[in-house]
C-alpha cells in the first residue's frame, strides 16, 4: 500500500517539475540571452571607440642568440660503425 501510494505521488511530483521546467526554463534562458548579447554589444562599441593603432611597431622582448649551437652551414655529425 505504501509502495503503490510512494509511486503515485513521485510520479505527480515529477509530473509538476517537468510542466514547470517546461514553461519556466524558455524565461530564464531568455534574461541570460539578452544579457549576453547586451554584454557583447557593448563590448563591440568599445572596442569601436578605442585608441586607433599609430602604426609603430613596438618590440618589447629581443631573445638572446643561442651559444655553443651547431651553425646551420656545419650540419649534424652522427657517430656510426661500419658492420662488415
Amino acid at each position: 500500500m505504501y509502495l503503490i501510494r510512494f509511486l503515485i505521488m513521485s510520479i505527480c511530483i515529477l509530473y509538476i517539475i517537468r510542466s514547470l521546467v517546461r514553461y519556466l526554463l524558455p524565461f530564464l534562458f531568455e534574461g541570460l540571452v539578452d544579457k549576453a548579447q547586451q554584454q557583447y554589444q557593448q563590448q563591440q562599441r568599445n572596442y569601436n571607440e578605442g585608441p586607433k593603432p599609430d602604426g609603430k611597431v613596438r618590440i618589447d622582448h629581443i631573445p638572446q642568440p643561442k651559444k655553443g649551437s651547431v651553425p646551420d652551414s656545419e650540419g649534424e655529425f652522427v657517430d656510426y660503425e661500419e658492420v662488415k
